[in-house]
């Protein structure tokens, strides 16, 4: 992979952290749900944002 600029690094850290909020925020509400069927899309939801920040997080190895 070619060298990224030094804005792009920082988008990237800034979609990194901004992930890593979702999925804090999305496991948080899924755990306050009474409802099987909504704490299952926060779950859901939460796993896809855990997984696009692990993936973005490869770009900086």
């Amino acid at each position: 992979m070619a060298d990224i600029t030094q804005v792009e690094l920082q988008h990237l850290r800034h979609l990194i952290g901004a992930h890593d909020t979702a999925h804090q925020k999305l496991n948080t509400y899924a755990n306050q749900c009474v409802d099987p069927q909504i704490k299952q899309v926060f779950t859901k939801a939460a796993q896809d944002a855990l997984n696009t920040k692990q993936k973005l997080t490869t770009f900086l190895n």
